[in-house]
């Protein structure tokens, strides 16, 4: 009787423990699927719903709030689309969310023990900014990287600027070239100067330490530069054309 009770004990042990074990398992795969899945699902509904970055959320959850005015690609002085992907991204048109040899070419850098950095195309700087954090992490440009390709897929090129100029942080909580531009110049994106579109392009990397209203002399010159390389982009940038054109 003895013996009979306690196999009937450990047989209740086991499916207990059995139990325990497919529920964590069934909760490691519901995890899972959310993790995959709702990039997949905010991708979609960001092709017509104005999306907000993480960094937007973190000032939320500090009670510090954002400034962003959302603008229309169509309502964006071309000067500036010029000017981001003269600076950001010279191959957005041809690549589809990743630019592979230049990828690759980091990569060998930080295999071989250099400072790797760069390789970020625009898509790829929206998927951080929409997905992932901030600061330099391998693993973190490694997540970029499909997020990109999804984006890419997903996505036209008009949209992806789109976003990219409306979530980009130029000031500390300052969102959008549409804001920074009210915030430095007083005036809407669509009627930036090149030398001013320059100037906020150039605030892009530093965006606590730069002020595109009162730039220090090296911003100035990176201004410049990227002011002289806009000038020639546009034969490169038909990919923004409006479809019916």
């Amino acid at each position: 009787m003895a013996a009979s009770q306690t196999r009937a004990s450990r047989r209740a042990k086991t499916k207990r423990r059995q139990h325990r074990r497919s529920l964590v398992l069934k909760g490691l795969a519901l995890t899972a699927l959310i993790v995959l899945g709702l990039p997949v699902l905010l991708t979609l509904a960001y092709t017509v719903v104005p999306p907000v970055s993480t960094l937007m959320l973190r000032d939320l959850a500090a009670l510090r709030g954002y400034d962003r005015d959302w603008v229309a690609l169509d309502e964006t002085a071309p000067v500036l689309l010029h000017s981001v992907i003269a600076s950001e991204d010279q191959t957005f048109c041809s690549h589809h969310g990743v630019e592979w040899r230049a990828l690759r070419d980091q990569f060998d850098r930080w295999r071989a023990g250099e400072d790797a950095r760069g390789a970020s195309t625009l898509s790829m700087q929206v998927a951080r900014n929409l997905f992932l954090w901030q600061g330099r992490s391998t693993i973190r440009k490694a997540l970029e990287v499909p997020l990109a390709v999804l984006i890419d897929l997903v996505w036209s090129k008009r949209r992806t600027i789109e976003v990219y100029i409306n979530i980009a942080e130029l000031r500390p909580g300052v969102y959008g070239f549409e804001a920074a531009a009210q915030n430095a110049f007083g005036r809407p994106a669509s009627d930036l100067s090149r030398r001013q579109a320059a100037l906020l392009v150039a605030a892009l990397p530093l965006p606590a330490e730069r002020d595109a209203a009162q730039p220090t002399s090296r911003q100035a010159r990176l201004a410049e530069t990227i002011q002289a390389r806009a000038h020639r982009m546009g034969a490169y940038i038909g990919c923004l054309e409006p479809p019916n054109t």
